[in-house]
């Protein structure tokens, strides 16, 4: 006996899954959102604690961000990076990247941060500049 499938169910739920993107799969973020913001954060301070330059850098334009939930959301950044003209250890600065190009020196990288907010935990897996 040859078993028939009913076609338009299965193509429905296969239309369904690619629309929907694959559960647990990398998702495109609003950039805007509270928790993406704080990832991104989070990321630039680990980031400038991490260099030997004597100014900070911050981001200066965010070329893609993708939440990914796994036991806590794993974000995956890559932005453009430009120095600014604050010093390391210099308090409640305001500190914007340079307009200047010469001076911002843009450069790129890819920030992975974890996020577990429920336990209070959040770190940098992966900086590629």
């Amino acid at each position: 006996m040859i078993l028939k499938l009913p076609v338009l169910p299965v193509f429905a739920a296969l239309l369904a899954v690619g629309l929907a993107g694959l559960v647990g799969a990398p998702q495109s973020v609003d950039v805007n959102e509270p928790a993406v913001q704080e990832a991104l954060k989070f990321a630039v301070v680990q980031h400038n604690k991490g260099t030997n330059d004597l100014y900070l850098s911050d981001v200066a334009q965010v070329i893609s961000a993708q939440r990914q939930v796994v036991a806590g959301s794993k974000y995956t950044f890559t932005v453009r990076m430009g120095k600014t003209p604050c010093r390391k250890g210099a308090t409640d600065q305001e500190c914007s990247v340079h307009q200047d190009q010469a001076l911002a020196r843009p450069y790129t990288c890819k920030f992975v941060v974890w996020s577990r907010p429920w336990m209070n935990e959040i770190s940098v897996l992966e900086e590629k500049c």
